[in-house]
């Protein structure tokens, strides 16, 4: 480990520049290890529809009477329950592909994949930020997927919309796969990585404006309000739910992009490639 990190120092110290075409040489070959990857694991893709098609044909169907949604920004109308929701389906694919992502940055530094991608001499937060790219694009392709099958089932948003999306979606995918990013560095082992991934997400999720519009939880319960407030998975839902009517909602595009790079850069201070090995290694050395 020392030699290794000893090589990085020095590949580093070596090569201090690098031209524009020899970065966007390391960015494909990140992106394309992980379409690779992503693209012989046609299960992952199929788990990441199941869940929001899930919510959608029965949770809504079963809520729409109960659930119903008044004329509230940036709809102008009265909108059914499953048109509602489908913003925040869309960022519950984008949270769970971001905590899927960083869940297999855990498994390459356990295995060690992940330190022999750190020794190259690019620097370290733009090899992290290529495979955040990465993870981001996989998650994009779902969520597309998504709202192809829920134009069948009669939720739609107007054409423009399925193009507009694409920035807060993008937007929305960095702040949540900087998340995952973040507790993949400071998680020491594999097996607790699960464990706190639903230790995130559902509070996240639920806690936020993605089910229910936020004046219905603030006549419910103020506290609940306050809190989701405070969830940045809010302001990415809200992103994505104007942006679907060509609407720029400012306040959660500042804060999305604010959190996003708060997160990224605590990751990347915090990321250690050899942190889960040497952890199993200890483990290893125990048990003998």
């Amino acid at each position: 480990m020392t030699d290794a990190t000893d090589f990085a120092g020095s590949s580093r110290e070596k090569w201090t520049g690098f031209s524009a075409n020899q970065y966007f040489i390391c960015l494909k070959g990140i992106l394309v290890r992980e379409w690779l990857r992503y693209l012989s694991q046609k299960e992952r893709f199929v788990s990441s529809l199941v869940r929001p098609l899930l919510w959608l044909f029965i949770f809504a169907a079963g809520f729409r009477q109960v659930l119903g949604v008044s004329i509230i920004p940036p709809y102008e109308t009265y909108v059914l329950y499953e048109v509602y929701i489908t913003p925040g389906l869309c960022g519950m694919i984008l949270l769970f592909s971001g905590m899927q992502s960083s869940l297999s940055m855990v498994y390459d530094r356990e295995m060690g994949n992940m330190r022999i991608l750190l020794v190259s001499p690019f620097p370290r937060w733009y090899l992290l930020v290529s495979k955040l790219l990465a993870g981001v694009g996989v998650s994009l392709l779902q969520v597309y997927a998504f709202l192809a099958i829920a134009w069948f089932w009669d939720v739609r948003a107007p054409v423009a919309g399925y193009f507009l999306i694409l920035p807060a979606l993008f937007f929305a995918g960095l702040m949540l796969g900087a998340l995952g990013m973040l507790l993949s560095s400071l998680v020491k082992q594999l097996e607790n990585f699960a464990g706190i991934m639903n230790f995130v997400i559902f509070p996240m999720y639920f806690a936020s404006s993605a089910l229910y519009p936020l004046w219905r939880v603030q006549e419910s319960s103020p506290l609940l309000y306050k809190i989701c407030l405070l969830n940045p998975f809010t302001y990415a839902v809200e992103l994505i739910r104007f942006a679907f009517y060509a609407r720029i909602e400012w306040t959660s595009l500042v804060v999305v992009l604010a959190v996003t790079l708060a997160l990224l850069g605590a990751a990347i201070l915090a990321y250690n490639p050899a942190r889960g090995l040497t952890v199993r290694k200890q483990d290893m050395g125990g048990s003998q």
